[in-house]
């Protein structure tokens, strides 16, 4: 089926493009997935083997292993793919390799609930085996959802491409020189939900003028954003060196981008 572009409209009424992940690339990031979680299985059922003829001649004490070993089984199974996609940004493995990732209806990040609820469901999208009515459903579903994404609000989607030439760019290339990352400033949880997609769209018209203005538009531009940004999560503006103030917009856009940049 011919990938479809679909259009979310945000809380903060803005209009997002995402293109949606079809059969083909879902099955393909769903076989990787299930090779590293088949390679997994066969090292839990080893160590059983081994376990279980230690205990050959009793019966009563075999079967424990064997039991602990099914529930491990299923416990692997079902929290791999929770794991990964709350966790780490709705990328497994798979997912991460053929460039897709799950999201909420609304454009967010998948969520805890939406996450335990999509995977809970695999149990019914795996029916009759190999996922037969999970491809149906996403075969002929318009946004190409499975039983799991329909209960939980979520869609999967193709990461935006054009990532090749981040090294060359001038902004990205500013944030290497001097040294900044993610984890230069922490931030906490209420603080990142006051950031929606109004910031983030502030911080990306910010990403591209900054450094291609002259100074004194930059030093403008740079402190009307953090007059704007900075009290929702908790800092004054007015305290900072010009330097500080925007190495911390430029870390925030690197944090934003975590969860917004894979928009079309």
């Amino acid at each position: 089926m011919e990938q479809e572009q679909v259009t979310v409209k945000t809380p903060e009424y803005v209009s997002l493009n995402f293109k949606l992940a079809g059969l083909g690339s879902r099955a393909g990031a769903m076989i990787i997935d299930q090779l590293i979680l088949t390679v997994l299985n066969i090292l839990i059922i080893v160590g059983l083997v081994f376990t279980m003829q230690s205990d050959f001649m009793d019966i009563t004490t075999s079967l424990l292993p064997l039991t602990i070993t099914i529930i491990l089984i299923f416990v692997i199974y079902w929290g791999y793919f929770f794991a990964w996609e709350y966790f780490f940004g709705g990328r497994t493995p798979g997912k991460k390799v053929l460039g897709i990732r799950v999201i909420q209806e609304n454009g967010h990040s998948i969520t805890l609930l939406s996450s335990v609820l999509r995977n809970l469901l695999r149990i019914i999208d795996m029916l009759p085996s190999a996922y037969f009515v999970g491809m149906i459903w996403v075969f002929f579903h318009s946004k190409h959802k499975r039983i799991g994404d329909l209960v939980a609000g979520t869609i999967v989607v193709h990461e935006r491409g054009g990532k090749k030439d981040k090294k060359s760019d001038p902004f990205n290339k500013e944030i290497r020189e001097r040294g900044l990352t993610k984890e230069s400033l922490s931030l906490d949880d209420w603080a990142l939900r006051s950031l929606g997609m109004k910031e983030w769209k502030l911080l990306q018209t910010y990403r591209e003028r900054v450094f291609q203005v002259d100074d004194t538009e930059r030093v403008v531009l740079t402190r009307k954003l953090a007059g704007v940004l900075f009290p929702k999560i908790g800092l004054d503006p007015e305290t900072m060196p010009y330097r500080e103030m925007e190495d911390t917009l430029l870390v925030l856009y690197l944090i934003l981008s975590e969860e917004w940049e894979f928009e079309w």
